[in-house]
């Protein structure tokens, strides 16, 4: 029997009905569509899927279970490999990762494995699962700095191998940029809880309202704990550094979503969150949290809401089904455009910014065209919000307090392979290492942390 070649599509909430709401847009596979979606997997030979995947599910295993009925047996493969398998099927960039290196995009779409492993999370935690069985302890216990994608994951794996993971979170909730950066109509935060609940039954302990570096020091934690682990991600927002950019009425987009997502200024006032959207507003980026945030603002009241972007569509390196996304609900995108200043009202807010047409010549060192201005082509446009999504570095907080700790050009933590600093004991990755990437990359570099301090601590 033939293979069908396109992807089964996954029901979506209607873009007219969806923009007055922070209801999560992708609707989900029933039973019927995901059997027939993992019946189109070959189960190839040497399944370049798994090594496309920064974690190394099992994908065809899981999906077999799927073709066949087995719900239950496929959260169980997914398990395995990911603490977090609600949270990936929703927003992993599978397409450049497990489904980009699927062998039947050759020939056509690949396989959804993104929506497979969404449908089998989302089933277990419908139908409820087990409380997981945890191993004998091995009287070891590891400090874990951020309870982030990187910090869930590492402390989920050590408590898998029966070492007691203790988490210190500087917010009151946990889950890090899953929590306030990314928005519930995206991944809603009961989805969050769920799973971090899931790993807190593996027996990981979650300390809240703790600023590491402020309420207790890294040595504290170093005397107390056999080892430690930072996953504090990159916090520290960028800025366009141009003039004008401190008028009222601009913010970053942490600042923006974090108000919205986990403040949830949406719900006010029965959430006491105010915030400031105008009727035009601009978003300065073209990432995904570009695309969160002016999403985002439309749903929030805005008439209007811009992309402001200075490469072309090409370029964006927003994930493309949230470009997709953002053009049905009516975001206008502002292509070759980049801002040179923003201007003032009478008040001290933004009404303005002064653009400049933009053109692409060579590629610079990201391996994108770089943007070159078009002498002459300024224009100016009515705004009154602007939110900078313009990036991020690693949050600098944990890192400037720790005496001897190899630091990074961007102030990112050193690490070797396997997530070891030049301090016997500490150990990081996700964003702190690397600078703003995926929830996916981040979990991976949690997952080789972990192997890493298992070892550690092994150690005769």
């Amino acid at each position: 029997m033939a293979v069908k070649k396109e992807k089964h599509k996954m029901p979506e909430q209607n873009p007219k009905e969806r923009i007055n709401n922070f209801d999560e847009v992708p609707l989900g596979y029933d039973e019927e569509t995901a059997i027939a979606e993992a019946q189109r997997c070959l189960h190839c030979p040497r399944p370049t899927c798994v090594e496309g995947c920064p974690v190394n599910i099992d994908i065809p295993d899981f999906i077999q279970e799927i073709a066949e009925g087995r719900f239950d047996k496929a959260i169980g493969v997914l398990k395995k490999k990911t603490n977090l398998p609600s949270v990936c099927g929703r927003v992993c960039p599978y397409e450049e990762q497990c489904e980009g290196s699927c062998i039947l995009s050759k020939a056509g779409e690949p396989v959804a494995i993104g929506r497979l492993e969404r449908f089998a999370a989302d089933h277990a935690r419908k139908k409820g699962e087990k409380k997981p069985i945890t191993p004998q302890p091995t009287g070891k216990k590891v400090a874990i700095i951020g309870s982030g994608p990187a910090g869930l994951t590492c402390a989920g794996d050590l408590a898998k191998m029966g070492h007691k993971a203790v988490i210190f979170e500087a917010l009151h909730a946990p889950g890090g940029v899953l929590m306030y950066g990314i928005p519930e109509f995206r991944l809603p935060k009961d989805i969050v809880n769920y799973e971090v609940d899931y790993i807190k039954k593996l027996g990981v302990e979650i300390n809240y309202d703790v600023i590491v570096g402020k309420t207790i020091d890294v040595e504290e934690l170093m005397e107390e704990y056999d080892a430690v682990f930072i996953g504090t991600g990159a916090g520290l927002p960028h800025f366009l550094n141009i003039p004008g950019e401190n008028l009222a009425g601009i913010c970053s987009a942490n600042e923006f979503l974090t108000r919205a997502n986990m403040m949830k200024a949406y719900d006010f006032p029965h959430f006491d969150t105010p915030i400031k959207i105008g009727k035009k507003v601009a978003t300065f980026g073209a990432g995904n949290v570009a695309m969160d945030c002016a999403r985002t603002a439309l749903r929030l009241g805005a008439e209007k809401s811009y992309i402001i972007y200075r490469r072309s569509e090409k370029e964006m390196p927003a994930r493309n089904e949230e470009i997709e996304h953002a053009k049905e609900e009516g975001i206008i995108f502002k292509l070759l455009t980049n801002p040179k200043r923003f201007i003032s009202d009478d008040k001290g807010s933004v009404k303005q910014v002064e653009c400049v047409k933009m053109k692409l010549g060579e590629p610079d060192k990201s391996g994108r065209r770089k943007p070159l201005p078009i002498k002459d082509s300024e224009f100016t446009m009515d705004i009154d919000t602007a939110i900078i999504a313009v990036g991020q570095s690693p949050n600098p907080l944990v890192p400037k307090t720790i005496d001897g700790l190899k630091i990074g050009k961007i102030g990112n933590i050193k690490i070797d392979e396997n997530g070891q600093t030049n301090i016997l004991g500490l150990f990081a990755g996700g964003d702190i290492a690397t600078g703003a990437a995926t929830v996916i990359l981040s979990m991976g570099a949690g997952k080789k942390a972990a192997k890493a301090i298992d070892k550690y601590l092994k150690r005769e």
